[in-house]
């Protein structure tokens, strides 16, 4: 009976011993998470400040100056540089891919005579990717259906060139030459790569000005040209902007070589496996192969890049 009672006197101890640890720990879990709170509460306030951008004293657009002096031009660039300095994630991934696709796009509009500015209108348009609107425009330049074929590009169900950067490029080249010849400013030839070169002509014609700066237009449009202007600005000094990539984390352009194509291929995996690679790396470099096939009944010449080598991807044993 006595071993009896001092188990159970041992088992209440115990018991007693454990409650007591208990509350010391939730005491010292709750002093700290206090602590914790006060020290977020006092850090947060002074550590995370937002600051309005500098508005440089002078801004151009393809050698043609910005207007800061006047006050709705000022404030149309300042909201573009605000809302593109801080939207972190497309900004950033703006200043990567041009590391890939500048030195693509960059020759093409120097053959074509247009400025270097221009390349910033592709980064507007589609943030450098094979984007599709919901208005049905494609590409890394966003064109239409109509206008791709005006310029030249093959538009179908199996091969649409508005995803073809070299071919697309070229497009918008001889587009953007074109209303540069009508208008005589490179201003207004972008503005009407936005509203169209039928509703600039009503506009000039209406409010008696070519200078684009003075016109009234719509909000999309004034926005379209004051972007092209604000990014320029942010990929120009992106440190300044507060955006410090490395060398080793922009994307890298990928070789590749050519192989011209005269007949039609039935199976586009078969031929991508001939060349060493996956279909997906075809498809991949070779976006505007729209199915898994290329029809060639009027044998034309179709130059599809494969890597030069194949360090570049996972390829299947």
């Amino acid at each position: 009976m006595e071993k009896k009672n001092t188990l159970v006197l041992v088992g209440i101890s115990i018991i007693i011993l454990v409650s007591i640890a208990s509350l010391i720990l939730s005491y010292l879990a709750f002093k700290e998470r206090k602590n914790i709170q006060q020290v977020i509460v006092k850090v947060e306030p002074s550590e995370y400040k937002i600051f309005v951008p500098t508005l440089p004293h002078e801004l151009d657009f393809c050698g043609e100056k910005v207007p800061l002096e006047d006050i709705d031009v000022k404030e149309r660039i300042e909201r573009e540089l605000l809302v593109n300095v801080y939207w972190y994630s497309s900004t950033i991934l703006a200043i990567k891919r041009a590391n890939r696709w500048f030195p693509v796009i960059e020759p093409i509009l120097k053959k074509y005579g247009i400025p270097e500015d221009f390349k910033y209108l592709a980064v507007i348009e589609s943030n450098l990717s094979n984007v599709v609107s919901p208005a049905g425009a494609v590409g890394f330049w966003q064109l239409m259906e109509s206008t791709a074929k005006k310029y030249g590009l093959e538009v179908t169900k199996e091969v649409d060139e508005r995803y073809n950067i070299e071919k697309s490029t070229e497009a918008a080249c001889k587009y953007l030459r074109e209303a540069y010849s009508k208008y005589r400013s490179w201003t207004l030839a972008a503005a009407s790569y936005n509203y169209g070169m039928n509703g600039i002509d009503i506009q000039v014609s209406r409010q008696k000005t070519k200078n684009y700066y003075n016109l009234f237009l719509n909000t999309e449009t004034y926005r379209f040209v004051a972007r092209i202007i604000a990014m320029k600005e942010i990929m120009n000094n992106p440190e300044k902007y507060g955006y410090f990539l490395k060398e080793e984390e922009l994307y890298k352009p990928i070789e590749t070589k050519e192989i011209k194509v005269k007949s039609s291929v039935n199976d586009l995996v078969v031929f991508a496996k001939e060349h060493n690679i996956n279909y997906k790396i075809l498809k991949l470099l070779n976006p505007w192969l729209r199915e898994n096939y290329l029809p060639n009944k009027s044998k034309k010449t179709y130059l599809i890049k494969i890597p030069k080598n194949n360090e570049y991807f996972a390829i299947d044993e």
